[in-house]
């Protein structure tokens, strides 16, 4: 048998199509790479611009599915993972529309369109991403009435009619969408790893080079927020400890292997105590940040010697994290020696000046610390601090020292860093954020991307690791200064939510409540959730049983909302069908054989004044509904108004 021929899509229902996959597609385009983000959206007006009338040749669809899938796959470097995965996707779903002339092809474009914004959930899981993959959903769903009439040859309605008959679908299933869930019971751990991406998001990492940093200093997205339960640290002592780095090759600073086996001998804290929960927003990296020293790893984390934080997997999503921190009296007193060789390295035949510098440095004072104030005064008499600081040559420590002299912090670390080791000083670079914001509406300290900094620690005798900052030399009002400090004392929180800045605090409260509401509701919440109603602890097998009773309770009252009767959509109508319901109340309803002026008289025979009047009621309805030559949309509207206002008695 031959295959039934679809027709093909008028103007309209292709319009609605080519909208609905836009929204797939917008979602997915917000999180990918902005190089491919365009390359992709461009990709997908251009297509549906040329084949608005006709598609392409098969020939043409096949050379550009194949360059455009190389060009993404270039664009990651080659590299797999699952951002790689939905840059696929979304270039595929570009092209999609290159095919699509007949009503099977829209549905088909629909059917695929629907992962893009479910795939954006594995990049992100903000409420903006659900927004529009949720409007996405709806006009999806409000696509396919309209292939739906198309197919059964009725008049396309306009637009708001599909998209209430796509919200009435979506509200049938969310009462059980939340029994999900809410109820369903969630595992503690993961079955499955999220695959890692193939491109890194902007943040710290376990390398550092020049210029690296200036994307990281430009975006002013929150990394981090803190809330303290006690005591709050000064905000000079808010330094958040990242990875540490070691290991330096003349450009590139690394975190290097491993130097537990040498690091016994760890730090003594001081009486003050600071307890803080984190919440780190993905990274898609191991790198753990914690106020600076953390006492002890929180679980799912593991401390290195140098007492900087690592996750066992990824930080994929959303995480939270309870700490303790104190700052340290004592940090490591006993340098072994495979450790002081390598706070000493400087890399052989680079940065000569440098070396020279810091060895003329030793031969004029025996005491480190003489060396640190001489090195600090330098920094703070003849130099500056700036984000765009020019490219450095080779030799690039010789070549901020000694000629532009200008930078920001991991050019101040690294060579105040390579200047202490030159002068015999250990030294090593720490990496991780400074400072912070406080909102004040939803008391937490926000700590940016464009927070990150860079310090140093040097090695003295009988201290051990002592923080020196030299950008804090040069520039201290960039190291600590906040919008806490920039806004009036005396105002108040209207004051102070005013501006721009105070949008984003409101903004960032929003998506603060939507992490602790939505993302950060886990196995252990749930299984807490009903405690004020007494459950302290709910087994899994009881949230089993809750789930099945609120599931069955859920289907049940769908099937309800699907098998009962539509409401009546022209209001005369549903207004004259009122008034019958009120005379049935009476014992005066009208039988199903009865015409409707047969049922007025008999009404009218008995209720005296209330029967005339809806004896003249009925005849003014019977000439509306059957002789629509003489009747006007106002009559209509007032006459609804009286039969709603008619009462029988």
């Amino acid at each position: 048998m031959a295959d039934v021929a679809t027709p093909p899509l008028d103007a309209g229902s292709r319009r609605w199509t080519m909208l609905f996959a836009a929204l797939c597609l917008a979602p997915l385009l917000l999180q990918l790479p902005g190089a491919t983000a365009i390359a992709i959206g461009a990709t997908a007006i251009v297509i549906a611009a040329l084949t608005w009338r006709r598609p392409l040749s098969n020939l043409v669809r096949g050379v550009l599915a194949i360059a455009i899938v190389g060009a993404v796959i270039a664009q990651f470097g080659f590299q797999f993972g699952r951002d790689t995965g939905c840059a696929l996707l979304g270039a595929m779903l570009a092209i999609k529309p290159a095919e699509t002339t007949t009503l099977r092809d829209a549905r088909s474009l629909i059917g695929f369109g629907l992962f893009a914004p479910f795939s954006t959930f594995l990049l992100d899981q903000g409420p903006w991403t659900l927004a529009l993959g949720l409007t996405a959903a709806l006009l999806g769903l409000g696509a396919l009435h309209r292939l739906a009439m198309l197919e059964g040859e009725i008049d396309a309605p306009g637009v708001l009619p599909p998209m209430r008959s796509a919200m009435r679908l979506v509200l049938f299933g969310l009462p059980l969408a939340l029994a999900i869930f809410w109820l369903f019971p969630r595992i503690a751990t993961p079955l499955w790893g999220v695959p890692e991406r193939a491109a890194a998001k902007v943040g710290l990492s376990d390398t550092m080079s020049p210029g690296d940093w200036v994307d990281l200093l430009a975006d002013d997205s929150v990394a981090i927020r803190a809330r303290f339960q006690g005591p709050t640290p000064p905000k000079q002592a808010m330094y958040w400890r990242g990875p540490v780095l070691w290991d330096f090759d003349g450009r590139t600073w690394t975190r290097g292997r491993s130097l537990d086996a040498f690091a016994a001998d760890r730090a003594v804290a001081g009486d003050t105590r600071w307890t803080y929960t984190i919440e780190v927003e993905p990274t898609d990296r191991r790198q753990l940040v914690a106020l600076d020293l953390p006492l002890e790893a929180p679980e799912g984390a593991y401390m290195t010697g140098d007492h900087s934080l690592r996750t066992g997997r990824p930080l994929a999503s959303l995480t939270r994290w309870r700490m303790t921190s104190a700052p340290p009296v004592r940090f490591q007193t006993t340098l072994s020696e495979p450790m002081r060789r390598r706070a000493l390295a400087v890399p052989a035949g680079y940065d000569r000046r440098t070396v020279a510098l810091g060895r003329e440095l030793r031969a004029r004072f025996e005491d480190d610390e003489a060396i640190v104030r001489y090195a600090l005064d330098w920094i703070r008499r003849d130099f500056a601090y700036s984000i765009s600081a020019p490219p450095l040559d080779r030799d690039s420590i010789d070549d901020f020292l000694f000629r532009t002299r200008v930078g920001y912090c991991e050019h101040f670390a690294s060579g105040f860093t390579v200047l202490m080791r030159s002068a015999g000083v250990p030294t090593r670079v720490v990496t991780g954020y400074v400072g912070g914001e406080w909102n004040r509406l939803g008391g937490y300290w926000m700590i940016r991307r464009m927070d990150a900094h860079a310090w140093t620690e040097i090695w003295l005798r009988g201290r051990g690791w002592v923080r020196v900052d030299p950008t804090a030399a040069v520039a201290p009002e960039n190291i600590y200064d906040t919008l806490d400090d920039r806004l009036p004392t005396g105002g108040g929180l209207f004051e102070t939510l005013q501006g721009p800045r105070g949008i984003g605090q409101v903004g960032d409260w929003l998506r603060q409540n939507w992490n602790d509401l939505v993302l950060g509701f886990n196995a252990d919440r749930q299984q807490r959730m009903f405690g004020p109603l007494g459950f302290e602890r709910l087994d899994p097998m009881q949230l089993a049983a809750m789930f099945g009773v609120a599931a069955s309770l859920a289907l049940g009252l769908m099937v309800w909302l699907s098998l009962r009767a539509p409401r009546e959509q022209d209001p005369l109508l549903r207004a004259w069908h009122r008034l019958g319901r009120r005379y049935e109340r009476l014992g005066l309803g009208r039988a199903p054989y009865e015409p409707s002026t047969a049922w007025a008289e008999r009404i009218a025979k008995t209720r005296g004044e209330k029967g005339r009047e809806l004896l003249d009621l009925t005849a003014r309805f019977t000439r509306a509904r059957y002789a629509a030559a003489v009747a006007d949309e106002s009559s209509a509207r007032r006459l609804a108004r009286d039969l709603r206002a008619h009462r029988p008695s």
